[in-house]
Parts: structure tokens; sequence; C-alpha cells
């Protein structure tokens, strides 16, 4: 029986998988860095070489793109029109929206839900409001948005709470393609 310390009895191939444990994650969190900081963008045109040609809707820039895009949400609720405010959705059977403790998979399913929450007997869909929106680009063709929505009633209610948005630019567009919505307390 050795008298040497626990740390002295490590074997060489718990050394081995420790090192290369330690390694994947410094590689993983290298390749986050580069990745937030767009360091795998295409690079610089050298010195005298034309730059590449913009993308149709990179010229208006992702941000405001994505404003609009609310904003076309926020006009389409605020007339009851709830086909209009869908088509900043994903038209696909993966998208999900989660709201509260609901989880709705499926573009069909999602309208289906808004319609029966705000549309059925009758029922008030109130003005929406969007505010504190803050966009973060992700990749060229991805986008995180947070923010506020509340609803007025005429009744006087607000209920209201905070979304976070995952975005992708499909072709020329940008859609939602999950929205992860919560209530704050009824004001």
């Amino acid at each position: 029986m050795s008298d040497a310390p626990p740390i002295m009895k490590l074997t060489w191939p718990v050394v081995a998988v420790f090192l290369a444990v330690e390694a994947g994650f410094t590689a993983l969190v290298i390749y986050g860095a580069f990745l937030v900081c767009g360091a795998f963008a295409a690079p610089a045109p050298s010195e005298g070489e034309a730059p590449a040609r913009p993308q149709p809707q990179a010229t208006a820039g992702p941000d405001r793109q994505i404003r609009k895009l609310l904003d076309d949400q926020v006009a389409a609720w605020n007339r009851g029109d709830l086909d209009a405010f869908m088509t900043g959705y994903w038209k696909s059977e993966d998208l999900t929206v989660f709201s509260g403790d609901t989880v709705t998979k499926g573009w069909q399913a999602t309208l289906d839900r808004y319609r029966k929450r705000y549309q059925a007997d009758g029922k008030e869909m109130g003005r929406l409001a969007f505010s504190e929106l803050r966009v973060e680009p992700v990749t060229g063709d991805w986008a995180v948005t947070r923010g506020r929505w509340q609803l007025t009633f005429k009744d006087g209610t607000k209920p209201g709470g905070l979304f976070t948005l995952v975005l992708r630019q499909i072709g020329e567009d940008w859609r939602i393609v999950h929205d992860h919505t919560s209530a704050g307390e009824q004001k």
C-alpha cells in the first residue's frame, strides 16, 4: 500500500481523458468567441479588388428588416388581421411557440391557438405594442430579438410580458422560427 497522496494515484488513462475534455472545452470556447466576433465572416477585399456585391436584403441590415417585420405584425394585430400577423412566422410544422407552460408546434397550430385565444366567441384582441426591442444578429441568416409586449383592452386591463424570438432569413425574408413569450403580472 502506498502512502502517496490520492492525486499521485491518478493513472495515465485518467489524465489523458481529463486533458482531452479540457482541450475540447477550450476549443468550444474559442469557436464561440470567433462566432461572436464575426471572425468567420468573409474577408475584406484586398486593395484594388472590387468588393463583393451585397445580397438584395443585406443592404437594409437585419436590424431594420426585423424591426419592420415586428412593426407589420403589430399593425396587423391592431386591425384584427391574424392572417397578416402570422406572415411574420415561418410557415412550417417546425415552428415552435412557447407561451407560459404551453408548447405549440407548427404554423397552422399557432394560428389556430391565436384564433381560439383572441378571436373566438367575440373576444377582443386588444391593442398590441412592443417595446424595449433588442435585435441581435447571430450569424448572417440567424438573429435573436428580445423585448416587451403589452396588450391594452377596452376595459383598461393591460396584460404584458417579455418575449424572445429566434429569427432566420429564409430567402430574402426574415421569419420567426421560435417564439418564447412569458406573461408578467396583470396590470
